[in-house]
């Protein structure tokens, strides 16, 4: 037990341990890699991301990035036929069911569940159910006004999709040159922790920002 406390009370001391000045230190300087003679303007960058999305990433050589944001308009892109689509249907289903022609009778085939004889009025006057002729027109509406609304969020979202793409090569551009220079580095150093009745010895692992 009293062992035990030694150990933790020695790694406790390791952690709070400050900095010290020792002449065998191991220093590892971190600093961004060298860029060969490359100048990477966010007005480039940025233009070249309105002009055609993609093209700032590629500019500011964030490669990984390019299927990131073609994956965005894609996927919106096929939001927006997937809610067009079924505007257009549902919108033809609501107007064929609302007008007093037979032969158009678009909606039968997105009804499921109810027989027509139950809810329409003209093709089975005689057998349909007005209030269940009311809830499908009701939810034939719904249904035009959901998609018509997810069809609008998906254009809305490809405009956002654009913005940020743009937003995104301009903030890129603008961190390449970035440079921190030495002034980070960690320091690797041995280190004697004074401990009851003996000495311990550890390593001390700082960080340190000159100014």
């Amino acid at each position: 037990m009293k062992r035990d406390y030694y150990i933790i009370l020695i790694i406790v001391l390791l952690l709070i341990s400050p900095c010290q000045n020792l002449s065998a230190q191991d220093t590892l300087a971190v600093a961004p890699a060298a860029k060969k003679n490359l100048r990477i303007t966010p007005m480039k960058a940025t233009m070249l991301s309105a002009v055609f999305p993609g093209f700032g990433q590629i500019y500011n050589r964030k490669y990984w990035k390019i299927p990131l944001v073609y994956a965005g308009f894609g996927g919106l892109g096929y939001a927006v036929i997937f809610n067009t689509r079924n505007y257009n249907k549902f919108t033809k289903a609501y107007q064929d069911f609302t007008d007093l022609v037979p032969e158009t009778a678009s909606y039968i085939a997105l009804i499921k569940g109810i027989s027509p004889e139950n809810y329409d009025p003209v093709l089975y006057p005689k057998t349909y159910n007005p209030s269940e002729a009311q809830w499908i027109r009701d939810q034939l509406l719904l249904k035009v006004d959901y998609f018509k609304r997810y069809r609008d969020l998906s254009y809305i979202g490809i405009a956002a999709w654009y913005i940020i793409s743009i937003l995104d090569a301009n903030v890129d551009a603008s961190l390449f040159n970035y440079d921190i220079g030495e002034n980070l580095n960690i320091t690797l150093a041995p280190v004697q922790i004074p401990v009851y009745n003996f000495t311990g010895v550890g390593v001390n692992l700082c960080m340190r920002i000159n100014f």
